[in-house]
């Protein structure tokens, strides 16, 4: 073969490879934008120049985003964005190379947690922009603003049970002392019984104020609409990325009944709730493997989030559910996360269910009663 045949072969294969190189990014594009397209999570992908490159229909719901704001500068959409230091925060991360989360209010006083990922150019080893996701967790951090709150107002109450009732207590005790005595004529018996009458009453009227919790108190944790699960069990996922990573939790989920009416904010900080303790209670040495799964049962909704961790003790699976109950000091918690759940559950006629075996782990089981 003549040189002016071999350059035609080398051209052709060359061809041959540069028509494969392109089919195969048109490919991984297509992947891209499919990804883009049907997501529910709000993202935005930003390159190293700070130009908007693409972007997630929730996003441009959410953010009032338009096709026109392709291409522009980050800086000059980031007001849509509604947060002040989003531009710096996207510039940190681009010359860290470094992953930033952090939980934002934007302007509109709505709550999410922004994470801001690099995109890195492997062969260069350079960033080359980021990926930054939104997970609106509003109604997360209202229903623990409220419960915080009432839990505020039962400390409270303890509080104030424990220093007003020791008056009507001491005169109780005097009275009954007084009755106790021998020398008493029939007129000072009954003046005290009077007494004592009058003091039981004041302690009663006294713990009733006291205790006395109005119904808008839990209101905050009501206002039933249909939700759905595997949105909910995503945005838990999501929130809690960084342990799932840390410890290579695998999540199975089973969605036999997608939806259900019932409180949003009630359903994704139970969820939250049991896949957290799910991982943070993950036995030594092991993986936690946990399935999730929901199904029809009678008149309610079933939902099972089963674990293979550290598992509770016989004597414990009440007391776990009562307020500050912790079974394990060296793992770090509040005790108040399981006392939530139940409460939830079953303000709005629900029921929750353990079953669990020491070493081997966990079930829970929710009962949803379906709002209608």
């Amino acid at each position: 073969m003549d040189g002016a045949g071999r350059l035609l072969d080398t051209q052709l294969m060359n061809q041959a490879y540069n028509k494969k190189a392109h089919s195969k990014l048109i490919e991984l594009n297509d992947e891209l934008e499919n990804y883009f397209n049907n997501t529910i999570i709000p993202q935005l992908f930003v390159d190293a120049n700070m130009i908007l490159r693409k972007f997630t229909p929730p996003a441009m719901r959410h953010f009032k985003l338009t096709a026109d704001d392709i291409g522009k500068s980050i800086v000059d959409v980031s007001s849509n964005i509604r947060f002040p230091t989003f531009v710096e925060n996207i510039t940190e991360v681009i010359a860290s190379n470094k992953d930033l989360e952090k939980e934002i209010q934007t302007t509109d006083k709505r709550w999410y947690q922004m994470n801001i990922l690099p995109y890195i150019v492997r062969k260069e080893n350079r960033t080359n922009g980021v990926i930054v996701t939104f997970i609106d967790i509003d109604d997360r951090i209202q229903i623990l603003k409220g419960y915080e709150s009432l839990n505020r107002n039962y400390e409270n109450i303890i509080h104030s049970i424990s220093h007003d009732i020791k008056g009507p207590l001491s005169n109780i005790e005097g009275l009954v002392r007084l009755m106790q005595e021998e020398a008493e004529d029939e007129e000072d018996s009954q003046r005290i019984k009077d007494m004592l009458s009058e003091s039981v009453a004041n302690l009663r009227q006294t713990v009733e104020e006291l205790a006395d919790i109005q119904a808008s108190d839990t209101g905050f944790a009501q206002a039933p609409e249909r939700v759905n699960f595997e949105n909910i069990i995503e945005d838990a996922k999501l929130a809690l990325r960084d342990r799932i990573a840390e410890t290579g939790a695998e999540i199975s989920t089973h969605i036999e009944e997608p939806e259900i009416s019932f409180s949003r904010k009630n359903v994704r900080s139970i969820v939250y709730n049991l896949l957290n303790n799910a991982i943070k209670y993950q036995k030594p040495g092991n993986i936690p493997v946990i399935s999730v799964r929901t199904e029809k049962a009678g008149d309610y909704v079933l939902l099972t989030v089963r674990d293979n961790g550290t598992g509770i003790a016989e004597d414990k699976k009440y007391s776990i559910f009562e307020r500050y109950t912790r079974l394990h000091n060296e793992v770090p918690g509040t005790g108040v996360g399981l006392f939530i759940v139940k409460g939830m559950v079953e303000q709005m006629g629900g029921e929750i269910q353990l079953e669990s075996t020491l070493g081997e782990g966990s079930t829970f089981k929710v009962f949803f009663k379906s709002v209608q």
